[in-house]
């Protein structure tokens, strides 16, 4: 197995420095800082992962692109936000359902911060069709779905995570065995990890043994939105 380092000490370190000075005159004075130590090593991250994750299913794209791509501008959209603070102080990484920019449809996620690192598979608020979707398979398929969430590979390495409603969700029993996976609003399994594991020359392989242990979930959730896996 290959062994590289992708990211450094010097990545987190950008971030911390970024997140005591978010304003757009520092981020000009430091830009090839960012470029080095944050930006490069994660595109060359994306690119390496493509063929494992082919392998995990072709369906989930890895677009290794300054724009457009898996790594997820650093500008915020302050539009709407009552922060106003430039830039996110984070590495996400989103490797996307070929389809997802059509529908809402499960991914795999790479989330690097100076004060947590994690991995996401699944689908994170997705719209209310798709929600009643998920919902029904679970309540059409609910050993399959049983199967999925109980997988044993998965249940060592992810923990479901998201928000659920607090009643039952409309149209559903109040009484049905699987109410509380019905009240789920996101159906996402979350890894975290130390960042002295994002660092080391072992991660990508991290990274893909744990991806490919999120296979059932992203089955069950790509079979219920009807896009492929």
């Amino acid at each position: 197995m290959s062994r590289e380092e992708f990211f450094s000490s010097a990545t987190f370190e950008f971030l911390e420095n970024l997140t005591d000075n978010n304003q757009r005159d520092w981020f000009a004075e430091h830009k090839q800082r960012y470029e080095t130590d944050v930006r490069q090593p994660a595109l060359r991250f994306v690119e390496a992962i493509q063929p494992r994750l082919r392998k995990i299913s072709p369906h989930i794209e890895a677009v290794a692109k300054l724009t457009g791509g898996s790594l997820m501008r650093i500008y915020r959209d302050t539009r709407f936000s009552k922060n106003k603070t430039p830039y996110k102080t984070n590495v996400g990484i989103h490797f996307r359902h070929e389809q997802g920019r059509d529908v809402h449809a499960p991914g795999l996620y790479v989330h690097l911060a100076p004060e947590e690192c994690f991995l996401g598979a699944g689908i994170w608020h997705p719209e209310s069709s798709a929600l009643r979707e998920i919902r029904t398979a679970i309540v059409e398929q609910p050993t399959q779905w049983k199967r999925a969430r109980n997988d044993k590979r998965f249940r060592e390495i992810y923990e479901l995570a998201g928000d659920s409603l607090k009643k039952a969700p409309l149209g559903f029993d109040k009484d049905h065995p699987l109410i509380e996976d019905l009240k789920r609003k996101d159906f996402i399994g979350v890894h975290s990890f130390a960042r002295k594991q994002a660092i080391s020359p072992d991660f990508l392989g991290q990274v893909s043994d744990a991806f490919a242990a999120s296979r059932p979930l992203v089955r069950f959730l790509c079979r219920a939105l009807h896009v492929p896996f």
